[in-house]
């Protein structure tokens, strides 16, 4: 900064290498206008910019991204979200480490020269991985494709309501046994997934899973609803 001058003219903590650091902050400063992703080194021993680069999507339910060359591989869940501190307003998508008085433990996220994203813990001399990033193979994104799931053994399934459908045994894709009328009053329930890309949908964090419910079926256009948090009732 200026000498005598209250304002930062550049920080480290804006310009975040391949390490996010308790009080830190991954993603969007609205007062800055300014984009803060994590950058993975070359090799083990080169730490100029890699190819791989985590990013915090400036969505209404923010996701973290783990891009590989410019293109998505990655998408995060709802286990990340428990790990991070995260906030979402007009003026910042941040994601971030708890800050903890305590000298011990201390916690960093890193993303690996090889595109794995981990969460570490320094206790005394002890390292312990408490995050691993991609964990197995439902982790890439959107590895199924429209209107299926990856399931528990790591392979894909069409959800209820929907067949597998192909010109060609490579190109398999799910499509509705039958037409949806507007008319439609059922939802079939599945368990235990990832939330859907925020993008190109409608977010009411404030709204409740019943209320959710009943403004899904006032539009045609709607076809499904999630819960973003199950405490109090859902939302």
């Amino acid at each position: 900064r200026y000498n005598n001058s209250k304002f930062f003219i550049w920080q480290s903590f804006d310009y975040p290498t391949d390490t996010l650091l308790p009080g830190m902050k991954l993603g969007w400063d609205g007062t800055k206008n300014l984009n803060k992703n994590l950058t993975s080194w070359t090799s083990l021993s080169d730490p100029s910019s890699g190819s791989y680069v985590f990013a915090i999507e400036h969505w209404n339910v923010s996701h973290g991204l783990l891009y590989s060359n410019g293109q998505v591989e990655f998408r995060t869940g709802p286990n990340y979200r428990q790990l991070v501190t995260i906030i979402e307003t007009k003026e910042e998508t941040s994601h971030s480490l708890n800050v903890t008085k305590n000298i011990s433990p201390v916690s960093l996220l890193q993303l690996t020269y090889v595109g794995s994203l981990q969460l570490m813990e320094f206790i005394g001399g002890d390292i312990n991985t408490l995050y691993y990033f991609p964990n197995d193979t439902c982790d890439f994104y959107n590895t199924c494709g429209d209107n299926s799931y990856c399931n528990t053994s790591n392979t894909c399934a069409c959800i209820v309501g929907f067949h597998a459908w192909s010109l060609t045994k490579s190109n398999m894709r799910c499509v509705r046994k039958s037409n949806l009328s507007c008319q439609e009053k059922e939802f079939k329930k599945i368990s235990n997934m990832k939330l859907p890309d925020t993008e190109y949908t409608i977010v009411e964090t404030k709204v409740g899973l019943e209320e959710c419910k009943k403004r899904c079926l006032m539009n045609c256009n709607c076809t499904a609803f999630a819960n973003m948090d199950m405490r109090n009732g859902g939302s």
